[in-house]
């Protein structure tokens, strides 16, 4: 099964390999704790956790449970003033 996260309505692949999918999650929030530093940055700590996500359950878990606030906020009328 080819590894792929969807975000902003697009598809991005992901490498076949899980320890290498592990990797690169792990060093982009390594890489965004330090994102005080230049070219480093604190965006790269979703991101970091959106690559953890193909392969961990509880980081899935929370990137779902996080979708699916998201949409219902959206989705919510606004009241009225």
């Amino acid at each position: 099964m080819a590894h792929k996260v969807r975000l902003l309505n697009r598809h991005w692949h992901l490498p076949k390999s899980k320890p290498l999918r592990v990797g690169i999650g792990i060093l982009l929030i390594v890489g965004g704790i330090l994102g005080f530093l230049p070219v480093l940055g604190f965006w790269m700590i979703p991101l970091g956790l959106l690559v953890l996500s193909a392969d961990l359950p509880a980081v899935r878990r929370w990137r779902r449970q996080l979708t699916v606030w998201w949409h219902r906020r959206r989705e919510a009328p606004t009241p009225d003033a």
